[in-house]
């Protein structure tokens, strides 16, 4: 019942982390607090389809 998601930096947009989600358990987007490669900086990153 996981599945694959993909998740993307909401200040440079760009697609750095997947990981998995329970779609049954977890309804909403996923957003976590991640390191940005092209930021340099630890910045929101929004689950993405």
């Amino acid at each position: 019942m996981r599945e694959i998601v993909t998740l993307q930096c909401n200040e440079c947009k760009e697609r750095n982390y997947s990981t998995t989600k329970n779609k049954k358990t977890t309804t909403g987007r996923l957003e976590f607090s991640k390191f940005c490669n092209r930021c340099r900086k630890h910045t929101p990153h929004k689950e993405t389809k």
